[in-house]
């Protein structure tokens, strides 16, 4: 009988991009503290990591980034501003972002890809499994996809990627996955993917095929839970797509020698951060949904798409 998998403690967040599709705003700002209503992108990501348990957090890092740092930092003068005013609930949102978890950073000095970003956490993690999560990707919490990951793995072992159907004209722009059923289909909820259960075998992974050659419309998003095996593998992985060492080459490498990779299938509300559009639709509907935001605005949504639709007419 298989031994009982680690709890997975630790989370590693890739954060070294230069969010080109973001210029010129991201030139002195990093695209992660990029304000998602009110608090950056970073942020939720972390308090997802922590949600599942995870409480030692590596960012991996890269110039221009220190206002990561300072966001999860303390800040007394302000505190102590805030604590003369009597305002109890900005010094709790403040205060609430250093509190999270055990923050840590290193940088990745050359951009050489994700792998290469997650082998710059090796001397942090060490032999522990982690979570890689990264920082484009808001999974709502409603939807608690790394529950749904650990679960699998404490299952079925092994390393656990999340997959989620996207469009077949747009598999192009992801890593993509081959799988089979490895269990009964219909899994548990909590964004559950179609027929598919908890738990699929991987059997190939290509990082953004050709047009026309995808194994199947399953894209790699942004969510992983890692055997420490594949720092070695990484570190023998040729540059891939792009002139980059990819995490998607190397967790192929283990596919194909047969070490157990499963993925979970995804349909829940994700949010990609990375692209301006879903950026936008993201900020409006987690607007749309807070109790002091929410029917204001909607009232004010709604009078401004039929002021737009009379315009039209």
């Amino acid at each position: 009988m298989n031994p009982t998998p680690a709890k997975i403690t630790k989370a590693v967040i890739p954060a070294a991009g230069l969010g080109t599709r973001f210029l010129p705003l991201t030139k002195a700002t990093p695209k992660e503290m990029l304000p998602v209503v009110d608090k950056p992108a970073i942020q939720y990501v972390v308090e997802e990591a922590v949600a599942a348990g995870m409480s030692d957090i590596l960012m991996v890092t890269g110039r221009n980034k220190r206002p990561l740092e300072d966001h999860f930092d303390r800040n007394y003068e302000l505190e102590e501003a805030l604590q003369r005013r009597g305002d109890q609930d900005k010094l709790n949102s403040v205060c609430a972002s250093t509190e999270l978890a055990d923050i840590h950073y290193v940088r990745q000095r050359d951009p050489r890809g994700l792998g290469h970003a997650v082998l710059c956490a090796a001397p942090h993690v060490g032999h522990e499994p982690f979570a890689v999560l990264l920082a484009d990707d808001l999974i709502d919490p409603r939807d608690p996809l790394l529950a749904r990951m650990a679960d699998v793995r404490a299952r079925l072992g092994g390393s656990v990627v999340a997959l989620m159907e996207v469009d077949p004209d747009a598999i192009h722009l992801y890593g993509c996955a081959a799988i089979e059923q490895s269990g009964p289909a219909g899994g548990p909820g909590g964004g559950g993917g179609g027929g598919w259960g908890d738990g699929v075998r991987i059997t190939e992974l290509v990082e953004k095929p050709e047009r026309g050659t995808a194994p199947s419309n399953l894209a790699v998003i942004g969510r992983y839970l890692l055997d420490p095996e594949i720092f070695d593998v990484l570190r023998s992985t040729s540059p891939g797509r792009g002139g980059e060492i990819q995490l998607t080459d190397a967790l192929r490498t283990l596919v194909r020698a047969g070490r157990p990779v499963h993925g979970v299938v995804f349909s829940g509300r994700r949010y990609d951060t990375g692209d301006r559009a879903e950026y936008l639709r993201a900020t409006v509907r987690l607007a749309c949904e807070r109790e002091d935001l929410g029917p204001e605005f909607l009232s004010w949504l709604r009078d401004f798409v039929r002021a737009g639709e009379l315009a039209t007419l």
